[in-house]
């Protein structure tokens, strides 16, 4: 069999393969209460049915000020988890893990009512400038991402991961360009490092299960001013040692405006790999992977632990059962009995 669709034990999971439904917002909150609705079911189901190995659900605010827009799932409240934890269920009874990614969206919160971020500095027009976070907002939203982190236990959820890139609320303290504050939570990496590093020690009193965190490993900031490979490299040390089980390595979304950049078939490969020459804990691979003869190749060289897909996943549900018959790969059960009658022989 493939490494790629090989039953693997990893990040302190038991994973079926290596196929991670990566987390992308879906906007299918219609009523605006951060509810799951019957697309949320049926999304996630098909997949699971499909047979990913690992389903991270969708960026998950928890704040209502803190959703990326009003169309976002929440755990903010018992409800919310109440209802997602019945998808969950479904989930694990398709066969599938099932994690959640809690984020918050900070400057780019863009329907919040009164968006903080950890300096008073904008994202673009489209978006309102943020309040600089005091100590007591910084205090408030580690503890909802705590209470969030209890709720997800309580749900069933096998895993959490907290969204620590793409220009949202996390990403913007670890970066100089959005974190320019004079306190503990300002200036040296190490101190840009502790509102993440302070969440994570107390989150891991609440959720026993494992953490992931995901990294933008470069903001493409013509300037210069963003944290350099190195640096997200020594962050990559700390988290290792506070127990996080896995890095999801990404890059951009903290910059408005900026150069072009270089989109192709495993683009952002690289810096999973210079992340893999940091740490020993796992580190996966986003970003155009759709070839599956490419994701084989980055599992095969260690370029990469596991293999997370996002649009390619969202244009083909069956994408595994491609991926089987293009890497001639027999011995992998592509259907569950009931849809047997659709496998390609």
């Amino acid at each position: 069999m493939t490494m790629l669709l090989s039953p693997v034990e990893m990040a302190g999971l038991t994973l079926k393969n290596r196929v991670v439904m990566s987390p992308m917002c879906m906007y299918e909150v219609h009523k605006e209460d951060g509810l799951p609705t019957a697309f949320h079911r049926a999304h996630y189901g098909a997949r699971a049915i499909a047979g990913v190995g690992l389903i991270i659900q969708e960026a998950t605010a928890v704040e209502a000020d803190g959703r990326l827009t009003n169309r976002d799932l929440g755990i903010w409240t018992d409800e919310q988890a109440n209802a997602l934890a019945e998808i969950v269920d479904d989930l694990h009874y398709l066969g599938a893990q099932v994690g959640v990614q809690l984020g918050h969206g900070g400057r780019k919160a863009h329907d919040a009512i009164d968006p903080i971020a950890p300096s008073a500095i904008g994202y673009g027009s489209d978006y309102r400038v943020p309040r600089e976070m005091t100590l007591e907002d910084i205090e408030r939203v580690k503890k909802a991402f705590v209470e969030a982190a209890k709720r997800a236990d309580k749900a069933g959820y096998d895993m959490i991961e907290l969204h620590g890139a793409h220009g949202y609320l996390i990403n913007q303290f670890l970066e100089p360009q959005s974190n320019q504050r004079s306190d503990k939570y300002g200036g040296s990496l190490e101190n840009r490092f502790r509102f993440l590093k302070e969440v994570i020690e107390e989150i891991k009193k609440v959720f026993l299960k494992p953490i992931w965190v995901r990294l933008s490993m470069s903001a493409y900031d013509e300037t210069g001013v963003q944290n350099t490979i190195k640096d997200y490299q020594q962050l990559g040390k700390w988290l290792e040692e506070l127990g996080v089980a896995c890095l999801d390595i990404s890059t951009g979304g903290l910059m408005n405006v900026g150069p072009n950049i270089p989109i192709h078939s495993g683009y952002q490969a690289s810096f999973t790999a210079k992340m893999k020459e940091a740490v020993s804990i796992p580190v996966t691979a986003v970003g155009l992977l759709d070839n599956p003869g490419l994701a084989e190749y980055l599992l095969q060289n260690g370029q990469a632990d596991l293999i997370l897909l996002g649009r390619g996943i969202l244009r083909n549900v069956n994408w595994l059962a491609d991926a089987a018959a293009i890497l001639h790969d027999h011995d992998y059960e592509v259907y569950n009995h009931s849809y047997k009658r659709g496998q390609v022989t």
